[in-house]
């Protein structure tokens, strides 16, 4: 296996003027901020009084353009929820002995997740505390989010930084249990969750497909990326409250699927301090106009087999693509995509693992969301909080390397 490479020099990408904020019309690039190679070559360090003026404007500009985003986004958000507030209830738990998985196929190897660094301690198991909560995040049966909470006794009581982890598609929170346990044993409060329509949250081995297909169907859910995310807000609102939490110090990551909930969680939330999503930001629209959605569809086929069937295709097409998103995540392949949304992200540590080799999340997909990312980043004086690495040879996998990658980013900003 190679080494990672960074993902400009995987593809040798030079600068041209980038857009920073996304508009309301669909497929339409925004004309929010346009930063131009002057405002990148200016360190927001400088002491020249030019420089720091550009440097501060195109700050404001970003920040406001941040915010414009996360409100839409929130706006997104609250229109599938049926009541906005609900009283916030903690319930306590045990552990769960069998755990679901919705994949028929053989469990995959947890090698890469056992490979991630840990202290070594004497009876570390004797002195790990579990917790098993669940949450209320809003009505509903899905409204109910289990958590999982592993982090080492301490009689002195410190607030520690925090780690959110996410599992990948039909899968659930204990399959993360070698990550909670290597993070905990190095002074993390280690988390994870079920996802909507999986895990605790799941009945059946087909419970997550059902719930795309229903969301196509009826419109009033967003089981994909849009209704998890919902749930990390609401847990971040639990997390910042606990003692033994840090709540300027959380960060999160995710796999595949997951990984795009902690890009948006990141994006739509700043208490998430430092993110790393693993194998799963790309290009939504890049992928519809360079017909390179054919590997994301597939992943989750029987919703886009059922969407064909409804619109009356022969197969399914860009066309059915687009209404699929539109319908079951508005705006993910417009204003909300990797363009505007990941940027949005800055000033704050964000590092985005892939595989170079990813048909899922194609490497030409991401030239323009890095790109601009990388400007945003530059112009807060903070490019050192940016990194993307495209691992040579790997498509959609998280590798060992990508696991020691992630840890050493977290152990550097929290």
């Amino acid at each position: 296996m190679g080494l990672a490479l960074p993902f400009a020099a995987a593809l040798m990408l030079a600068w041209a003027p980038h857009v920073m904020c996304a508009s309301s019309s669909s497929h339409v690039p925004p004309r929010c901020l346009s930063i131009n190679s002057s405002h990148i070559l200016v360190s927001c360090k400088d002491h020249n009084t030019m420089g720091n003026t550009s440097c501060s404007t195109s700050r404001k500009k970003m920040a406001d353009c941040s915010h414009k985003l996360r409100t839409n986004f929130l706006k997104v958000l609250q229109s599938r929820r049926k009541i906005l507030k609900v009283p916030r209830t903690v319930e306590h738990g045990n552990p769960i002995q069998d755990p679901l998985y919705q994949n028929k196929k053989p469990l995959p190897s947890k090698m890469a997740m056992e490979s991630c660094p840990r202290k070594e301690i004497e009876g570390l198991q004797e002195k790990l505390v579990q917790e098993n909560l669940y949450l209320t995040t809003e009505e509903g049966e899905q409204g109910r989010l289990p958590v999982l909470i592993l982090s080492l006794k301490d009689d002195a009581h410190k607030r520690k930084p925090a780690i959110v982890f996410l599992h990948s598609s039909y899968m659930c929170k204990e399959w993360l249990r070698p990550l909670l346990e290597a993070y905990a044993s190095r002074g993390y409060v280690s988390i994870a969750i079920d996802s909507r329509y999986h895990g605790e949250r799941a009945h059946t081995t087909t419970t997550y497909v059902d719930a795309l297909v229903s969301a196509w169907r009826k419109g009033d859910t967003m089981p994909f990326i849009f209704d998890t995310v919902w749930d990390l807000i609401k847990l971040a609102d639990y997390l910042v409250e606990r003692d033994d939490v840090d709540p300027a110090r959380i960060g999160i990551t995710g796999e595949s699927l997951r990984g795009m909930h902690a890009w948006f969680a990141a994006a739509a939330d700043a208490r998430y301090s430092v993110a790393v999503p693993i194998i799963g930001i790309q290009g939504f629209r890049w992928a519809i106009d360079n017909d390179k959605w054919q590997a994301r569809a597939d992943s989750i086929k029987p919703l886009f087999e059922a969407a064909r069937i409804d619109l009356g295709k022969s197969a399914i097409d860009k066309e059915v693509v687009e209404k699929v998103w539109d319908r079951i995540a508005p705006g993910l392949d417009s204003e909300f995509d990797a363009p505007y949304s990941v940027p949005a992200i800055a000033p704050r540590p964000l590092l985005v693992l892939n595989g170079a080799d990813d048909p899922r999340c194609p490497l030409s997909g991401l030239k323009t969301p890095e790109e601009r990312t990388s400007a945003a980043y530059k112009s807060f004086g903070s490019a050192d909080k940016f990194k993307l690495i495209a691992e040579p040879g790997i498509g959609h996998q998280m590798t060992s390397s990508m696991v020691k990658e992630a840890s050493d980013w977290f152990d550097r900003f929290l």
